[in-house]
């Protein structure tokens, strides 16, 4: 094969992997446009609609750990292929779904096969790319996932504004139909199979502790409410703490056996994905709890309609690609992890504007009023979801890239569906369990001003945890370059090792 038709040839996976990324970050976000629409539909309970968002949360986060290492064992082609399959299917049926049982069950299993698709993503890119053509990749992909984040709502707006063949709110799943199968074939085709290059077993013992872990602190957060936060709930989080303790003993023990575990714990002990996993996890809450309340305040406290509410996004999502392209190919090389704490101090100071005109003009409050403080959010979020990327993966060895990047993923899961919980009581316990309809609006203005300052708080802590981060990494090639295996590794203590050939150091 010629070079001219290789370097085709992988820009065309990277194509592939990043449109699997888009359309899953697309269905995490684009329910929530449509919930009126498909309460009104199916009958559909709130407890039946937390199963609907919560429950896709849930299940990608309790499998994403698993789903890297089954690529790290079996090849990250393969199990890309088999997870886009399964994804397309269970799209499929969420959009045939008879009723809220049918249509919870199948985004279960959506949620499932997205945890097989989506590490490998990143650890494709990890072993396709060579460490100093990585920042502009990281670049591009940055950019994808502030788009996808973001565009959710108005594709849905859109879908369900649309009423496509009297469908209603049924073509946000369908749409994933053609979009699924021709990655399924072009995947084929064009990514290139790897894996890691020791023999790896799968640690179903770990499997079974952490989703045994994850699945006692997140359930009772996203449905505590609904059950009017029983002792149960309380008692479930507080056993958690115990199984994630049993959990780090037992990966010890297996690391010792046999070199297999599920979760490389020496991957913690590089400073870069220890700090960033930090990171990850708070400023998942903070995304977890606003676009919930985001949505709840648009769509039923002023009473906009799915397009009105989804359109409002749009200065939202070109200010975060713009800045996420920005951010790794200009900016952090030159102003290192002085990026990401501007990232965050700019979001927190667009949502304190938010907050602002939100109590100031109420229920007459308007779009355009509202493009200010998104255009600022959008602009901080797009500083730091590229360059996070970069720092926590980029001494990860490539041999664990799976078990890296699946737990980059989880703990940003996590992170939202603790977000998801905590809507509880920072929006809804805001509010009277009782509201007049003639009050709603001012009810649910007020209850998003209230949950918009737990995200200011919890941007804060994000810009503090920022400190964690290095201020220096090793750069390969050139000032913009992430640094991958080629510029650094692990060695079999856990210790930081460097190569052969170090670069002067730029500021991280």
């Amino acid at each position: 094969m010629s070079t001219a038709a290789a370097d085709r040839r992988r820009w065309i996976a990277l194509t592939i992997v990043m449109v699997a990324s888009f359309m899953d970050l697309v269905d995490v976000t684009i329910v929530n446009i449509a919930i009126p629409s498909i309460q009104q539909d199916t009958g559909a309970s709130f407890s039946a609609i937390q199963w609907v968002t919560g429950g896709y949360a849930l299940a990608f986060a309790i499998g994403l750990i698993t789903g890297g290492r089954l690529g790290d064992i079996h090849g990250r082609k393969r199990v890309f292929l088999i997870g886009i399959g399964g994804f397309t299917l269970a799209s499929a049926l969420c959009g045939l779904a008879s009723g809220p049982e049918m249509l919870v069950a199948t985004r279960l299993l959506q949620g499932g096969t997205a945890a097989l698709m989506v590490p490998q993503v990143l650890s494709i890119i990890h072993a396709t790319f060579p460490a100093e053509e990585r920042g502009k990749v990281f670049g591009l992909f940055g950019a994808v996932v502030g788009l996808g984040a973001v565009s959710g709502p108005l594709i849905g707006a859109l879908l369900t504004e649309w009423d496509l063949f009297g469908l209603a709110w049924r073509p946000i799943f369908l749409i994933n139909l053609p979009v699924g199968i021709a990655g399924l074939l072009l995947g084929r085709r064009f990514i290139d199979e790897s894996k890691a290059d020791q023999a790896l077993k799968l640690d179903l013992v770990g499997v079974a502790l952490a989703s045994l872990g994850l699945l006692m602190l997140i359930y009772p957060l996203t449905h505590g409410r609904e059950a009017g936060w029983p002792l149960w709930g309380y008692l479930s989080m507080a056993g958690s703490l115990p199984v994630f303790a049993l959990f780090v003993v037992y990966e010890r023990v297996k690391t010792r056996r046999d070199g297999s575990p599920l979760v490389e714990l020496a991957l913690f002990r590089v400073k870069s994905f220890a700090a960033g996993i930090c990171v990850q996890l708070a400023f998942g809450v903070a995304l977890g709890i606003y676009f919930l309340v985001w949505t709840l305040y648009m769509q039923v406290g002023l009473g906009w309609s799915p397009l009105k509410a989804g359109a409002t996004g749009i200065p939202f999502s070109i200010a975060v690609s713009t800045a996420a392209g920005l951010s790794v190919q200009k900016l952090v090389p030159r102003f290192g992890r002085k990026v990401l704490q501007t990232g965050a101090l700019v979001m927190a100071a667009g949502v304190l504007v938010y907050i602002w005109e939100a109590d100031r003009y109420g229920t007459a409050i308007t779009a355009w009023q509202m493009a200010l403080p998104l255009v600022v959010m959008g602009l901080g979020m797009g500083l730091i979801v590229a360059p996070i990327t970069d720092a926590v993966l980029a001494e990860v060895p490539r041999e664990h890239a799976g078990s890296a990047s699946g737990l980059i993923n989880t703990v940003q899961q996590v992170g939202n569906a603790l977000g998801l919980g905590l809507v509880s009581v920072a929006f809804f316990g805001a509010m009277d369990d009782v509201v007049a309809p003639e009050a709603l609006g001012t009810a649910f203005g007020g209850a998003f001003v209230h949950a918009m300052w737990w995200v200011a708080g919890v941007l804060l802590v994000v810009f503090l945890l920022m400190f964690a981060l290095p201020r220096r990494r090793k750069a390969a090639g050139s000032a913009g370059a992430v640094a991958g295996s080629a510029a650094g590794s692990v060695g079999a203590d856990g210790s930081a090792g460097s190569t052969a050939e170090e670069q002067e150091p730029v500021l991280l």
